[in-house]
């Protein structure tokens, strides 16, 4: 999954209204923005095998670290616990370590069975909406509207960055998302840890459009 990781973040922006979106887009999508680095450092590996599923040509064979059951559930404490002690905000703690959690959720319903219970052994989970592209896209832009409409209903533009800018971040990986879906395999596995690593420069964008934007609620409250 992946437009419907960015549909999350924005929908837990109502949750957590004094925490960033940018840091709320790293929650979500922690595990996959740590996954290339695990690549380049060789303790991760992934091969392009088209026809894996109808969605994905990709082998995710070997990613216990960031994609097993106990590593998401690691990851999310780890995460819920630093940004608690850099922001002492208990709310958006909760919502950025389970905002990292989610990740697992929904790959758990996308993925075939090739998530790792932990480190080690044979047990793996996932249910494989991958295997229906008309399925995933269902599921997936569904989510993506239920997100857009909370994060549209709890947040106002301050200006045009705020609102130009939003749209086009989500215009921009709709784009992206629709790409991956319809478009060739990678070229090669150094283009996928490319385009991985790419994946940082939107939660810069999320960083700067959260800037321009302010809680509608309270903003209804105080007029």
């Amino acid at each position: 999954m992946f437009i419907g990781h960015y549909a999350v973040a924005l929908a837990a922006k109502k949750a957590a209204p004094n925490t960033s979106l940018g840091t709320l887009l790293i929650s979500v999508q922690l595990v996959d923005l740590l996954w290339p680095i695990m690549l380049l450092l060789g303790l991760e590996h992934v091969r392009i095998d088209p026809g894996n599923t109808v969605v994905t040509p990709l082998d995710f064979y070997d990613y216990p670290i960031t994609h097993s059951l106990v590593g998401a559930v690691g990851w999310s404490v780890a995460f819920g616990l630093l940004y608690f002690a850099i922001r002492r905000y208990k709310r958006g703690a909760l919502v950025v370590g389970l905002g990292v959690f989610s990740h697992w959720i929904l790959d758990l319903i996308t993925h075939r069975p090739d998530l790792p219970l932990g480190f080690g052994g044979d047990v793996f989970f996932g249910f494989g909406l991958w295997n229906s592209l008309a399925g995933t896209l269902v599921v997936e832009l569904a989510i993506l509207a239920i997100g857009l409409a909370v994060y549209l209903r709890s947040t106002a533009a301050k200006d045009r960055v705020g609102s130009y800018g939003f749209w086009l971040l989500t215009v921009l990986l709709s784009i992206l998302y629709l790409g991956n879906m319809f478009g060739p395999p990678p070229p090669s596995e150094p283009a996928i840890v490319v385009a991985g690593l790419g994946a940082w420069l939107f939660v810069i964008w999320a960083y700067v459009v959260d800037r321009h934007r302010k809680n509608a609620e309270a903003t209804a409250v105080a007029t």
